[in-house]
């Protein structure tokens, strides 16, 4: 009896493709032709006319496909329909070349479908000007420290709020490994109060000099309003991290362009409602770059974070959710940044108080590097510098 040995194979990326299909001994000019084959794909597509949606699934069965549309679309019984896409990668490609011949804004669908394809599966490194550095992502996780200058912070309120309290927290993570310090001077926790931008701006100034004047490293102003981004940035911050994803103050943009830096976008909103909180989250970006872009800022500044915490509009279940479901912004074709350090879902999951939440932090920051983040925020940079090793070491992305 042949001595079969049957297992599943599952890859993400080509790169992941080569290195099992490398010790199969299967050429690389094999490997390129049958690529396009080796990824099955389902691509959600939203507001889709009736008419539109009965043309994709046409097109797609053709090519041995399958679109899952709404019930009514084929009778043209509702306005529009959220469409699944389902086929390896050549046969959606295939389809978003006969797209563009056709009308009824399929043109432009197909643009999408091609950058979706370009942007899911492909490991990138992105290298953005960042002072007078570059700020290399993809290569290996960094860890952002945060440094907040604020009495009422929901985990560190108070500990840094002076210059030299947060100088000494500043110097403990340089000397624990940090990448990034981001410094900010207004909580965001639930229920924060708002301060001025001239009380904002007297308690981060100080401490970007100072901290300017010691370290290159970078160094990240976490603020929504321009006039405290733009003085940060002239006292030498060299990142703008903007909870509000340049949507709150709209001259966050502008200023961002002016000083040519990276900008960290992260989803908010009111409330916990949506239609569904990913799909939500990914217009919510696609408006942002939109904004970004009529500012003269370019795409290659951007950097996502979609917006851990029940202070950003997402309860424990929906921030869960965002979790399991973080590498649907791969879509994007820009870096991600998370941030669940200390949050209130993994209190609510280990029923553990906030100076009890490390090692909850540390799964969910494994988990996200797992998912395709490259920046993780964090307040213990000592305990996540390990986790983050290990979880690069199992990516295949630690060089030690």
């Amino acid at each position: 009896m042949q001595d079969f040995n049957v297992r599943p194979i599952y890859l993400k990326t080509v790169e992941e493709l080569h290195q099992v299909a490398d010790a199969l001994h299967i050429s690389r000019a094999g490997q390129a032709i049958m690529a396009g084959k080796a990824f099955f794909c389902i691509l959600q597509v939203d507001h889709v006319k009736p008419i539109a949606a009965n043309i994709l699934k046409q097109e797609l069965l053709a090519r041995g496909g399958e679109a899952m549309v709404h019930e009514l679309v084929i009778v043209h019984g509702i306005e529009e329909s959220s469409c699944l896409l389902c086929g390896t990668e050549q046969q959606l490609l295939s389809l978003a070349i006969k797209l563009k011949g056709q009308q009824f804004g399929l043109p432009a669908l197909a643009v999408q479908i091609e950058e979706a394809l370009a942007n899911i599966r492909r490991k990138k490194v992105w290298q953005i000007p960042c002072g007078k550095k570059q700020l290399v992502l993809g290569k290996k996780t960094l860890i952002m420290g945060i440094l907040n200058v604020t009495p009422d912070s929901f985990s560190d309120g108070g500990t840094h709020d002076c210059l030299p309290q947060a100088l000494a927290h500043a110097r403990k993570m340089i000397a624990e490994g940090v990448d990034i310090i981001d410094v900010g001077g207004e909580s965001t926790r639930p229920g924060y109060v708002q301060v001025s931008a001239q009380e904002e701006k007297a308690r981060v100034l100080p401490v970007i000099q100072a901290l300017r004047r010691e370290t290159s490293l970078p160094i990240s102003i976490d603020t929504y309003k321009a006039e405290v981004a733009d003085a940060a940035l002239l006292a030498g911050a060299d990142i703008m991290n903007d909870i509000w994803g340049l949507q709150k103050d709209p001259q966050m943009a502008l200023v961002a362009a002016r000083h040519h830096c990276p900008v960290i976008v992260m989803h908010n909103q009111e409330g916990t409602s949506y239609t569904d909180v990913m799909g939500d989250m990914l217009a919510f970006f696609r408006r942002s770059k939109e904004i970004a872009l009529q500012a003269g800022m370019v795409e290659e500044q951007i950097i996502y974070d979609p917006g851990i915490g029940i202070g950003f509009g997402k309860n424990t279940e929906q921030n869960l959710q965002v979790l399991r479901r973080l590498n649907e912004l791969a879509v994007l074709g820009r870096p991600v940044l998370v941030g669940t350090s200390r949050k209130r879902f993994i209190g609510d999951t280990t029923k553990q108080p906030i100076e009890e939440r490390e090692w909850g932090t540390a799964a969910s920051v494994v988990w996200s590097i797992a998912q395709g983040a490259q920046v993780i925020r964090v307040h213990s940079v000592q305990e996540m510098k390990q986790a983050v090793a290990v979880a690069d070491a199992i990516r295949g992305e630690w060089n030690g």
